[in-house]
């Protein structure tokens, strides 16, 4: 199975389902972005962080942003939430007997993620996780190299999360990475996710803004100007 990628804003997103990108990514090893239009925003000001977009083994639509944003472009590309897919990546790892590490969150946070997921998946081989909260990569990475898991989370929040995998996995070439931002807390229970009602229709974040007012300002003006700029994209290529 080969990689089928749809360009926006000059960022090549990955075309697969579910399943596939699972299958794809467990065969193929490497980060995993998961790509929403501030992330987008963000590798604009940002040549280290837009280096690694381009150099991720495998970029997934995960913000609504996106989705609408290819849909205006001509793509019809299925959404795939970050936490569904590292959900699914450690499900499909539990059934390998694999090994997999979580890193960051608060202390509370990360251990409770622990105790939640070896209680879904008995028996889950967490062979390492830290809180996000330190100053010194290197002690974080001399432990990984040291264990070799074969499925790192990293919930750092973006770009630091994808800076920090970019920085360690040519070193450790058979493991899978991917930065989920939030999704320990919802692991955790620290955290309620949108019902799935809001999840169907794409509106998870309105439940997240409705939830956390703050969120507000990450997504306005970000968003909709997001969605300009592809459409000025769209208007240029006729």
């Amino acid at each position: 199975m080969d990689r089928n990628l749809v360009n926006i804003l000059g960022y090549g997103v990955d075309t697969f389902s579910m399943d596939e990108a699972v299958d794809y990514i467990v065969k193929n090893h490497g980060q995993v972005v998961t790509i929403n239009p501030e992330m987008i925003e963000c590798a604009s000001s940002n040549k280290d962080f837009k280096s690694v977009i381009e150099n991720a083994e495998m970029v997934l639509p995960d913000g609504i942003g996106i989705k609408l944003g290819l849909k205006i472009l001509g793509h019809d590309v299925a959404r795939i939430p970050g936490i569904d897919f590292g959900k699914a990546l450690i499900k499909r790892f539990y059934y390998l007997k694999k090994s997999v590490a979580l890193i960051g969150a608060t202390q509370d946070v990360v251990e409770n993620a622990v105790v939640n997921l070896k209680a879904e998946f008995s028996n889950l081989n967490i062979v390492y996780y830290h809180n996000g909260y330190f100053d010194d990569n290197n002690e974080i990475y001399n432990e990984l190299l040291s264990l070799k898991p074969d499925l790192v989370l990293v919930a750092l929040g973006a770009p630091k999360q994808e800076m920090f995998i970019s920085n360690i996995k040519s070193q450790l070439p058979d493991s899978v990475f991917i930065g989920l931002g939030g999704s320990f807390d919802v692991w955790a229970s620290a955290v309620k996710r949108a019902p799935k009602f809001y999840r169907d229709i794409g509106c998870e974040w309105l439940y997240r803004v409705i939830s956390e007012p703050k969120r507000l300002k990450r997504i306005f003006p970000t968003i909709p100007l997001f969605l300009l700029k592809v459409i000025i994209e769209r208007l240029k290529s006729k």
